[in-house]
């Protein structure tokens, strides 16, 4: 493979990666790392973050050292830099020894434009004395969010990655990550020492997600109603908190008809590694995975990611559904969400180790994940104002609350009505109950448990008859969402907490969020503020699109590589639409650099040729 030979960023954008122009932030981070500056980089999923090192890496003399956590996806990504015409190659414990030596020669001899470590591999002292014995262009620390402590996904071994500035001063150093609120930046800046370092932080917008989040009512039926009605045949990923629920949720909607997976760390790792790459590699295929599985999923045609169990913190939230739509083209993001949630998320932080200082952060991510889910307002604008960016915009148009907008009401009388129950039940009967049973007595229902302990005697028996069950329901878990009231002991019983007193004695207005009756579906060609509909292709271009992807899959399939790493979709759709009469013409679609037209310029030409014959 002959070696990228150009110092012009600009240049190697247009002859490997075969675009014209880089898009938002890349120029200047490009710019200010190729000429040997320290950069942090924030750029959402799909952004673009991976061009901001690689561009670099191939303008600079000596290899790009990129540290990356994700081991698995390694051959992938070298793969797809291979398929560039770039020179590629890993270092990781999935290898054999004589791999590992081909690597390290061709790393000594100066024939790899980019060499993947895992952060593990730093420890290893032969590793240390392999690179010093190189020479370095750069460093480029992927997923940087995994050095804060606090953040979503620490990982241990990325504290040893303040050393490459100790060991090697004088090599530039590039950290990137898709979430980061300022507190983290903060403390990824510190603990790598980039605190010299430009930062660079892209708009956390993702126009083309679709938020929404729904009343959890028989959570896999309202999933499979979302998959048959909006998503169809297409790819994504469902998120489940627990192994158990991952294997239900599976063999639930594999019993529907649907194609799915299952993916967490209880799985054999052979059966995971299958998985994960019939996802990569297979279209249509839903994964339903623990939050082990997704960083750094590379696929760009996941049309939806649904959650069936609330995430713990903003940050994991929007690295999770960022995972949709990295193409641009419209997608779901999708929570099913109740008071089971809440009641299971605190408990969890009840239970974790760690002094009080760590159980408070881990309530404060937690609260932030429930004022989105409970906000009134854009959840677009609250999510970008949670990362400490204003979109100027009060409605986007595509998420629930704006394509439904959702009113809120004085709930103080509802409150005291649900805190009195609760109340009279601890000190007039000595007795806790949950849920359930409350709503009976503020609804006046005779159930035989009601009977039982005579809660029909009480004086608040029948007093919620204005509400509905599912408002109540409602109400009670905004209660406790804003810690107004909480949900203790073995059977999950009401108890009052330090603010409950308060609100009882309506101290205090408290305004709720109504439920609306049922959420909007967005069209998947909607064009509302700032969406960008699928691209719509012509009689004509249509069934060429198909046999372009037909080819792509055979030779995705020869290969052994993910059919992305040939080209994407919207690179096909291109090719489709303008009908290119030979390769020089090809060669000025979008995505289709040197390297790709030399490899496949002859094979889509004849495509081109046999449907137009």
């Amino acid at each position: 493979m002959e070696p990228v030979r150009s110092s012009d960023p600009q240049e190697i954008l247009r002859r490997v990666f075969g675009y014209e122009s880089f898009r938002g932030e890349q120029q200047a981070i490009v710019e200010h790392v190729a000429g040997g500056g320290d950069a942090l980089v924030l750029m959402p999923t799909g952004g673009g973050k991976s061009l901001c090192y690689q561009v670099p890496a191939l303008a600079r003399a000596g290899t790009g050292v990129v540290v990356s956590p994700l081991i698995a996806l390694m051959q992938d990504q070298v793969d797809a830099l291979r398929a560039l015409g770039v020179r590629a190659g890993f270092l990781n414990s999935t290898q054999d020894a004589d791999e590992r030596r081909l690597t390290e020669q061709a790393f000594l001899a100066g024939e790899l434009d980019l060499l993947y470590l895992a952060p593990e591999r730093l420890r290893v002292e032969s590793t240390v004395r392999l690179l010093d014995r190189g020479r370095i262009g750069l460093f480029a620390i992927d997923e940087a969010h995994c050095v804060a402590q606090w953040g979503h996904d620490f990982r241990p071994d990325y504290l040893l990655l303040s050393e490459l500035h100790t060991r090697w001063p004088d090599v530039p150093r590039i950290a990137l990550t898709a979430t980061a609120t300022e507190a983290t930046r903060r403390e990824i800046a510190q603990r790598l020492q980039l605190t010299d370092a430009k930062h660079f932080v892209a708009s956390f917008d993702r126009p083309n997600i679709s938020y929404r989040i729904v009343p959890k009512n028989e959570p896999r039926k309202q999933l499979l109603e979302l998959l048959r009605t909006e998503h169809a045949g297409d790819a994504g990923i469902v998120y489940c908190l627990s192994r158990k629920s991952v294997e239900q949720t599976a063999e639930f909607l594999s019993g529907q008809g649907i194609r799915a997976l299952p993916y967490h760390a209880g799985l054999d790792a052979a059966l995971r590694r299958e998985n994960q790459a019939r996802f990569l590699r297979e279209d249509g295929l839903v994964m339903v995975a623990t939050i082990a599985f997704g960083m750094g999923i590379d696929k760009p045609d996941v049309r939806f990611v649904a959650h069936l169990d609330l995430p713990k913190s903003v940050e994991g939230y929007y690295q999770e559904t960022g995972r949709a739509g990295r193409d641009g083209e419209p997608s779901t993001a999708w929570l099913a969400y109740g008071l089971a949630d809440v009641v299971q998320q605190r408990k969890m932080i009840d239970d974790s180790e760690g002094d009080a200082a760590h159980k408070r952060r881990l309530a404060m991510h937690l609260d932030a994940m429930l004022a989105l889910c409970e906000t009134t307002e854009c959840r677009r604008a609250q999510l970008l104002r949670y990362f400490g960016q204003d979109s100027g915009v009060q409605r986007c148009g595509n998420c629930d609350t704006c394509l439904t907008p959702v009113s809120s009401w004085d709930g103080t009388v509802a409150a005291q009505k649900v805190l009195s129950t609760v109340w009279r039940l601890k000190h007039e009967r000595r007795q806790s109950f949950g849920t359930v049973h409350v709503i009976d007595i503020l609804l006046g229902k005779r159930t035989p448990k009601v009977e039982q302990f005579s809660h029909d005697e009480l004086s608040v028996f029948g007093v919620g008859a204005d509400l509905t069950e599912p408002q109540w329901r409602s109400v009670i878990r905004q209660l406790v969402a804003r810690g107004l009231l909480a949900v203790g002991g073995a059977h999950s019983t009401l108890v009052f907490t330090e603010s409950s007193p308060a609100v009882m004695r309506g101290e205090t207005p408290l305004m709720l969020r109504t439920e609306p009756e049922r959420a909007a579906r967005p069209s998947r060609s909607r064009g509302g503020s700032g969406t960008r509909p699928a691209v719509e292709l012509s009689a004509e271009a249509a069934p060429v699109f198909e046999r372009l992807r037909a080819w792509r899959a055979a030779a995705a399939k020869e290969q052994g590589v993910p059919a992305y790493v040939i080209f994407h979709d919207a690179t096909l759709r291109e090719i489709a639409t303008r009908a290119p009469a030979d390769r020089a013409a090809l060669g000025t679609i979008s995505g289709i650099g040197e390297g790709k037209l030399a490899r496949y310029g002859d094979q889509v030409i004849d495509v081109l040729h046999g449907a137009a014959s």
